[in-house]
């Protein structure tokens, strides 16, 4: 077995947390390594990043996401039983149902219902001093997508499901106070989604063949049988949760739209080719989520190391859409970049990498581009706004990360 390097300390736990998204990159760049080994939470783990470890993290049949994660950000993230953490036919299959809703009418749809709930809250913005947009933002989707999912919300239900969402996602990179409020609020969350599919089986309410609380419902997996109502649920969660997440990218548009104001000037007047330059360069430069973990399955080589099986290895997400050897100065944000992307799955992978249908890349890719697109037009074309004095640094320690006054607005006004 070839020698890598391996870190320095004992245990990167306390490093790893006190680093976040540069904690695999730094090394990586110390060691002149696109690998090494070190141990987080006492547990031997080989980080990498770059190009050409995505590929061999996403060769089809190579990880598992069993024991990859740490329960209680497994919990917030995906859960027992998802597609996540499926393997092989069952994998397939289910991810097979979750790519049947990502069709474009179906996220056209998502993305009207976002745009009209948007528009109908312009009028209420522009009798406050300050909104919060990123809070904002979560209520938007949450109401929007659960409308789209077929599981409809009243006003003060919305407020509540968007808390429970919003703590999930905030709960899943932390240690303490904040992964505990989001599994504490993740339990009433569950209770809600059991009843709404309970509800649907036993014909007391009704929502259309092509809604996902539908598909999800009645869908059976390779054995025939149908999905038992807890992992219905999970499914229902794990479509909900994640499109709430979007906020943080139109966040993160918003900020770079005020950093870079040619940007805000173009995209008004500009054709649909420079809105998705942009849209990708936002979830390029911006940190999402920081890492993707997997353990080998099936063992192999690469760079003269053996991988053998069970093995915990963590691929840099963050450090990889960063790679000088792949983008052009990338602390720069540029999105015409893309114009001269040559479309790798590998070297741009903000959530995740590979095929959509035969890997563990996110289903929602393309909601989210989507959205992204939706909401960048409504900040440029339907409202206009003014950033006050606030604190827009990014704590690169905090994951998930977020501007530290989540992009606060003023003087809103309807175009």
């Amino acid at each position: 077995m070839s020698a890598i390097p391996r870190d320095k300390n004992l245990d990167s736990t306390r490093a790893l947390l006190r680093e976040g998204y540069t904690f695999i990159s730094t090394r990586c760049e110390c060691y002149q390594s696109d690998i090494f080994e070190t141990r987080i939470m006492l547990a031997k783990a080989i980080c990498m990043m770059g190009e050409e470890a995505a590929r061999e993290f996403y060769a089809p049949g190579r990880f598992t996401r069993k024991r990859a994660l740490p329960e209680p950000t497994l919990w917030l993230l995906q859960d027992q039983g998802a597609a996540q953490v499926l393997d092989g036919e069952a994998h397939r299959s289910r991810k097979q149902m979750l790519m049947s809703l990502m069709s474009p009418a179906s996220i056209g749809h998502l993305s009207d219902l976002v745009a009209e709930e948007w528009r109908s809250r312009i009028s209420r913005w522009q009798d406050m001093k300050e909104i919060v947009l990123h809070q904002e933002v979560e209520g938007i989707l949450c109401h929007a997508v659960c409308t789209w999912a077929g599981v409809p919300l009243g006003e003060g239900e919305a407020s509540m499901r968007t808390r429970e969402f919003a703590a999930m996602i905030e709960g899943a990179g932390a240690v303490g106070l904040r992964n505990w409020r989001g599994m504490a609020l993740r339990r009433r969350t569950e209770r809600w989604a059991r009843g709404a599919v309970e509800r649907l089986r036993s014909g007391e309410v009704r929502a259309s063949e092509q809604s996902a609380v539908h598909t999800i419902a009645w869908r059976r997996g390779p054995d025939g049988k149908q999905l038992d109502t807890p992992t219905a649920a999970v499914e229902l969660i794990n479509l909900l949760r994640p499109t709430v997440a979007i906020a943080r990218y139109i966040t993160f548009g918003a900020l770079a739209l005020h950093d870079h104001p040619h940007c805000r000037e173009r995209i008004p007047t500009g054709d649909g080719e420079y809105l998705q330059f942009f849209v990708q360069e936002v979830r390029r430069y911006y940190p999402f989520f920081p890492v993707v973990a997997g353990r080998v399955l099936r063992e192999f080589e690469w760079r003269g190391r053996r991988f053998e099986r069970d093995e915990w290895v963590i691929l840099n997400l963050y450090g990889t859409n960063h790679d000088s050897r792949i983008w052009q100065e990338p602390q720069r944000f540029q999105p015409e970049r893309f114009r001269y992307w040559d479309g790798s799955p590998y070297s741009f992978i903000p959530q995740g990498g590979g095929s959509h249908m035969a890997n563990h890349r996110c289903a929602g890719e393309w909601i989210t581009i989507g959205l992204m697109k939706t909401a960048m037009r409504l900040l440029t074309r339907k409202m206009s706004y003014q950033v006050p004095q606030q604190d827009l640094r990014i704590d690169l320690s905090r994951t998930p990360a977020i501007p530290n006054s989540r992009f606060r607005i003023g003087d809103v006004r309807r175009m």
